[in-house]
C-alpha cells in the first residue's frame, strides 16, 4: 500500500512514483536483508511444482545468517520486521504463524504481513489454544464452562481477523490438539463427535486442518468425520503420533481437498533436548530420511493431481527448517536424490517426549 505523504493535495517534487521509492529506501535502511541464494536453490525453486508450500514455523531465527538473512541480526529485529526478507526465499512460500496459538491478533495484524509477501505466498494460522486445549476431562465431556470448541469465539477471535487481514494469501486455519490422555475407545468416540460438531458450525469456504498428537483418536470415525465436516487431516511428524505415511493408511490423502503437514519435532528428542542441541539452528544436524521421504510422497502425489500441498517445517525436525525444506524439495523434484548420512553421531538416552 502506498505511504500517503503528510499533505495529500501537495504534489511531489520529484513525480508521482517518489513517495514509493522513499518508503521503499527506508524499508531497506531498516529491515533485514534477504541471502544471497544460489543459483541451484533458485533452479530448485523454478522445478517445484506452484502447488507446493513449503516454509518453516515461524522466521525470527538470528541462525538462518547465510541461509535466510544475509546479515547477523537480533531475534527481535527479525519477529518485528524480517518477514519481507523470509519471503524473499525462492523455496520458501508459506509461513506458520504460530503466535496466534497464544493469544489471537487482530485484522490489521494479519493485513501488515499479507502486505509483506508476494501473491503467492501463504500463512498458516494457528487458532488459539482455548479453542482446542482442554485444562480437564470436565472440559472434555461436559460440566465446566469454557472456550473449548467454541465456535462463536473461534469465528469471532480466529477465523475473521485471518480471512479479512490475510485475503487470498491465507492458507489452512490449524486446529492443534495436544495429547490428552484419553481413556479408552469410548472417550475418544466422544470427543470425535464434539470435534465434528464444532467443526461444522465453522464458516463455509476456508481450508480447516486439524492436528492430531493423540494416537487414541486415530480410528475410522475419525476419517469420517473429516471427510463429514470438509476439514482435512494435518500429516505430522511427531514422537507421539504414527508417522505421516501411517497416518495416510486411515485418512487417505486422495480424499482431501489439500495436503497439510507439520514435520515437527525429531523422534529421539523430546521439545526441550532438541532445542539445547539444534540452536542456533543453522545446520541440519540429525538427519530424518524417513520423515523426509514421506513427506515428498504426500507432496509428489499432490502435486500430480492439482491440489495444493503445504508442508511447515519446525527446527526441531531436523537442526535447521529452512535447509530441510531444500532437501524435502530436491526429493520431491528428484525422488532419485540421496542424502549423505550425518556427520554428527547422535546417542539418544532414553527419554519421556513432550507434546
Amino acid at each position: 500500500m502506498p505511504r500517503r505523504r503528510s499533505d495529500p493535495a501537495q504534489p511531489s517534487l520529484f513525480g508521482p512514483d517518489a513517495d514509493e521509492s522513499l518508503a521503499a529506501s527506508a524499508r531497506a535502511r531498516t529491515e533485514p536483508a534477504p541471502a544471497a541464494h544460489p543459483s541451484a536453490c533458485v533452479e530448485l525453486a523454478r522445478a517445484l511444482h506452484p502447488c507446493i508450500h513449503l516454509g518453516t514455523s515461524s522466521w525470527s531465527f538470528p541462525g538462518w545468517r547465510g541461509i535466510v538473512w544475509r546479515d547477523r541480526e537480533e531475534e527481535s529485529t527479525l519477529a518485528r520486521s524480517g518477514l519481507r526478507a523470509y519471503a524473499c526465499h525462492p523455496l520458501l512460500r508459506c509461513v506458520g504463524i504460530d503466535r496466534t496459538y497464544y493469544r489471537p491478533i487482530d485484522a490489521s495484524a494479519f493485513e501488515r504481513m499479507a502486505a509483506q509477501v508476494p501473491p503467492h505466498f501463504r500463512f498458516l494460522v494457528k487458532a488459539h489454544e482455548a479453542i482446542t486445549r482442554p485444562a480437564g476431562a470436565k472440559e472434555v465431556f461436559g460440566g465446566s464452562p469454557s472456550l473449548l470448541f467454541d465456535a462463536a469465539y473461534a469465528t469471532e477471535q480466529v477465523i475473521a481477523p485471518a480471512a479479512t487481514g490475510l485475503g487470498d494469501r491465507l492458507g489452512p486455519l490449524l486446529f492443534q490438539l495436544s495429547p490428552m490422555g484419553l481413556r479408552g475407545a469410548a472417550e475418544a468416540e466422544a470427543f470425535i463427535r464434539r470435534l465434528g460438531a464444532f467443526l461444522g458450525q465453522l464458516p463455509s469456504g476456508l481450508l480447516y486442518a486439524v492436528e492430531a498428537r493423540d494416537r487414541a483418536l486415530m480410528r475410522a470415525s475419525w476419517a469420517a468425520m473429516l471427510r463429514d465436516t470438509g476439514a482435512v487431516h494435518c500429516f505430522n511428524a511427531h514422537p507421539s503420533q504414527h508417522q505421516p505415511l501411517q497416518q495416510a493408511r486411515l485418512v487417505e490423502p486422495a480424499t482431501q481437498r489439500a495436503i497439510v503437514a507439520r514435520w515437527m519435532l525429531h523422534s529421539d528428542h523430546t521439545y526441550e533436548g532438541a532445542v539445547d542441541r539444534y540452536a542456533p539452528f543453522g545446520a541440519i544436524v540429525d538427519e530424518d530420511p524417513s520423515s523426509r521421504a514421506q513427506f515428498a510422497r504426500l507432496c509428489a502425489d499432490a502435486a500430480g493431481e492439482m491440489r495444493s500441498a503445504f508442508v511447515i517445517i519446525n527446527n526441531k525436525a531436523e537442526g535447521s527448517a529452512p535447509l530441510s525444506a531444500q532437501r524435502l524439495a530436491q526429493l520431491i523434484v528428484d525422488p532419485r536424490a540421496s542424502i549423505e548420512p550425518p556427520a554428527i553421531p547422535f546417542s539418544p538416552a532414553p527419554q519421556e517426549n513432550t507434546p
